[in-house]
């Protein structure tokens, strides 16, 4: 009776040794503090998650409204100035060959001055724009005074020039 009960006893330590070794085994091969980016890391070719997320991040839309204060040509850049609670802020926004106008044809065509409504997202620490709308600057109170003026002494002698002569009366015999 000895003897089987110190072979059951064996058996049962065989037993419980194997399935605590089997649980350490699986805990070593699965660590529950691994960061998923480190995990998806592992397989070349595909970039981790924590990347994408950070690339979403930098890809987010941004929105700028206010005048342009200058316009480079040749470096493809548009300066403008926002107002934010009382203080200007400046934005130099890159513009490529992606980038959509509206109310203008390009980059050639805005003006310091214009004001502008732009669409933006960060890339490779610059602001790329997307798309810029312009609205030509606003015209000072004395310039509009001036043009209209102008504009209704013109309209005036237009009428004057568009009137038929009289047709001349006829001869007596």
């Amino acid at each position: 009776m000895k003897k089987i009960f110190a072979i059951a006893m064996a058996f049962a330590f065989v037993a419980v040794s194997t399935v605590a070794f089997a649980q350490e085994k699986k805990a070593e091969t699965k660590p529950a503090a691994a960061p998923a980016a480190e995990k998806k890391a592992e397989h070349p070719g595909e970039p981790a998650k924590a990347e994408k997320k950070e690339e979403k991040k930098a890809a987010k839309a941004h929105t700028v409204t206010g005048a342009v204060k200058a316009v480079d040509a040749k470096a493809n850049t548009l300066t403008v100035v926002k107002k934010v609670k009382k203080e200007e802020k400046e934005v130099v926004l890159t513009c490529t060959d992606k980038t959509k106008f509206k109310g203008v044809k390009g980059l050639a065509d805005v003006k310091a001055g214009d004001k502008v409504t732009a669409k933006y997202s960060e890339k490779d620490g610059k602001n790329e724009a997307s798309s810029v709308e312009v609205k030509a600057a606003p015209a000072k109170k004395g310039e509009k005074k001036a043009e209209k003026k102008e504009a209704a002494p013109a309209k005036k002698e237009e009428k004057k020039e568009a009137a038929p002569a009289p047709a001349p009366a006829p001869a007596k015999k």
